[in-house]
C-alpha cells in the first residue's frame, strides 16, 4: 500500500501548473529554483571541476571507496542540472559508498542530439584517462538521462571502448515517438509527466534526427554486450512502458537485467527522498546493485 507521504506528494505535485508550451530557458529557471532546495544529505561534499571542457562536479561521500559513478542528471534533454540533481546523485553516491561525476551536458534546443551523447563519452573517456578501471565504473542516470545512460553505453561499444561494470536506469526515457501503451492508460494518473511535453522535448532533442536514431531513442538500439542493467520504474509513469520494452529488448540481446516496477510510484520518486520512504528504500536497492558489480 503506498506511504501516506506518496499520497501528500501526489497532492503537491497536481498543484503544480502546466509548464507546457513554455520557452525552455523559463522551464529551466523554474526547475532550478525548486528542485537546487532540496536538501543533500549529511556525509557528502561536492567539488566543481571541468571535464573535456564541459562543467562537471565531484559528489563525494565520506565514506567513499575506489571506483566512480558517471549520473547523468534527466530533464528531458532540455532543462536540468547538476544543480538540480545534486540531491538525488547525492543520496546514490552515498548508498552506493562510491564517488559520483555529474556533467552539466549540453542542453537542447540550443544544442540538439547528438551532443549530449557525446558528451557523456567525454565524461566516461576522461574517467578512464584518470586511472579508473572500467570494472570500478558504473552509469546511471534519471529519466532521459536513463536513456542517455544506455545511448551512451551503445555508443562506447561502437568505438570498442571497454564497458563499464553497471547501469543503472530510473524511469527511462527510451521512446522519441511515444508509442508505448503507458502513454495512454497513466496519462491520467502520472502527476509528472505528459505526453504533450514530452513531445515537445524530443522535437527540440531530435532536431532534423529521425525519431528512431537509436542512439537518440535507445530502445532500438542493439543492445548486445551492455553491462548488468538495473531499471527502476513506477508503474503510474507514462514512461511505464519504455522501461519495461527496454528490459524486454536488453534481455533478448543477452544482457543481465534486473527490472523493478513500484507499485503506485511516480516518475523518478527518488527525487524525492526527503520526503518519500519509497525513495530511500529504492535508492538503497541501487547502491547496493552498484557495491555488488563494481566490487
Amino acid at each position: 500500500m503506498a506511504s501516506k507521504e506518496l499520497q501528500e506528494l501526489i497532492t503537491l505535485l497536481r498543484s503544480l501548473p502546466d509548464r507546457s508550451g513554455l520557452p525552455f530557458p523559463r522551464r529551466r529557471e523554474e526547475f532550478e529554483k525548486v528542485a537546487s532546495q532540496l536538501p543533500v544529505p549529511e556525509g557528502v561534499r561536492s567539488e566543481p571541476l571541468r571535464v573535456q571542457g564541459i562543467p562537471a562536479e565531484w559528489i563525494l561521500p565520506d565514506t567513499a571507496g575506489e571506483g566512480a559513478l558517471l549520473y547523468l542528471h534527466g530533464g528531458g534533454y532540455t532543462i536540468g542540472s547538476i544543480k538540480t540533481h545534486r540531491a538525488l546523485a547525492a543520496r546514490v553516491a552515498l548508498a552506493a559508498a562510491v564517488p559520483a561525476l555529474m556533467i552539466d551536458y549540453r542542453l537542447a534546443p540550443e544544442h540538439p542530439y547528438p551532443a549530449a551523447v557525446e558528451d557523456a563519452v567525454a565524461a566516461y573517456r576522461w574517467l578512464l584517462g584518470r586511472g579508473f578501471s572500467p570494472a570500478r565504473i558504473g552509469i546511471a542516470g534519471d529519466s532521459a538521462g536513463g536513456g542517455l545512460t544506455v545511448a551512451a553505453l551503445v555508443a562506447l561499444r561502437e568505438k570498442d571502448m571497454q564497458m563499464p561494470a553497471a547501469a543503472v536506469c530510473l524511469s527511462p526515457w527510451v521512446d522519441m515517438e511515444m508509442i508505448g501503451e503507458s502513454m495512454r492508460t497513466r496519462a491520467d494518473i502520472d502527476p509528472v509527466v505528459q505526453p504533450l511535453s514530452l513531445q515537445e522535448m524530443a522535437e527540440a532533442y531530435l532536431g532534423d534526427a529521425d525519431p528512431r536514431t537509436p542512439l537518440a531513442a535507445p530502445l532500438y538500439a542493439d543492445l548486445t554486450g551492455l553491462p548488468p542493467m538495473l531499471i527502476q520504474v513506477g508503474t503510474a509513469e507514462v514512461l511505464l512502458d519504455d522501461a519495461t520494452r527496454l528490459a524486454e529488448r536488453a534481455r533478448a540481446a543477452g544482457v543481465d537485467v534486473t527490472l523493478e516496477p513500484w507499485d503506485d510510484m511516480v516518475h523518478v520518486w527518488h527525487f524525492f527522498a526527503a520526503m518519500l520512504p519509497e525513495a530511500g528504500q529504492a535508492i538503497d536497492r541501487i547502491g547496493s546493485f552498484i557495491q555488488r558489480h563494481l566490487g
